[in-house]
């Protein structure tokens, strides 16, 4: 049995990842460049990268489809364009990007370090009404927030 990160190890054997100082390169050079952010919508809403298209990864497969309610016609049309996909962590996305490839997307990468390495190399970020977001604000809401029950038992024996 693999756990969460080991998936992810395997799955990037076949997905390119970027670096944040890449991808604002490649936006710069390239304006047809597709961001798809794979987060939940309320994730989206406060916080993303203006222009980007939010797909949440739970959707993604139908969403790049036709004849499904959750299709995305950019999306689907999207096979041949540079597309880069994103999230908080990096590691949705190399997910997201690894079942895009399986669809036959053929310039796909993941955004190594999410879009919290974005904010680290200090590109904007907005919210839902397109508002720029302080570098503070952006700090406070990628610290991680964890329940003492979302947290490893001190028994290492525990699942």
């Amino acid at each position: 049995m693999q756990n969460f990160l080991e998936l992810i190890r395997d799955c990037l054997t076949e997905v390119r990842e970027i670096m944040p100082w890449d991808l604002a390169e490649r936006l710069a050079e390239n304006p047809d460049l597709l961001i798809v952010d794979v987060r939940e919508p309320y994730e989206y809403d406060a916080m993303h990268i203006a222009e980007s298209m939010n797909v949440p990864r739970g959707i993604l497969e139908s969403a790049c489809e036709w004849d499904y309610e959750e299709t995305e016609p950019e999306l689907v049309q999207a096979r041949g364009r540079e597309i880069v996909v994103v999230c908080r962590s990096g590691y949705r996305s190399v997910l997201a990007a690894s079942s895009m490839q399986v669809l036959g997307y053929e310039h796909v990468a993941s955004l190594k370090t999410g879009l919290r390495g974005w904010k680290d190399y200090e590109q904007p970020l907005v919210d839902a009404a397109g508002r720029y977001l302080s570098l503070e604000d952006a700090d406070a809401y990628f610290t991680p927030k964890l329940r003492p029950e979302q947290q490893r038992p001190k028994d290492s024996r525990a699942a």
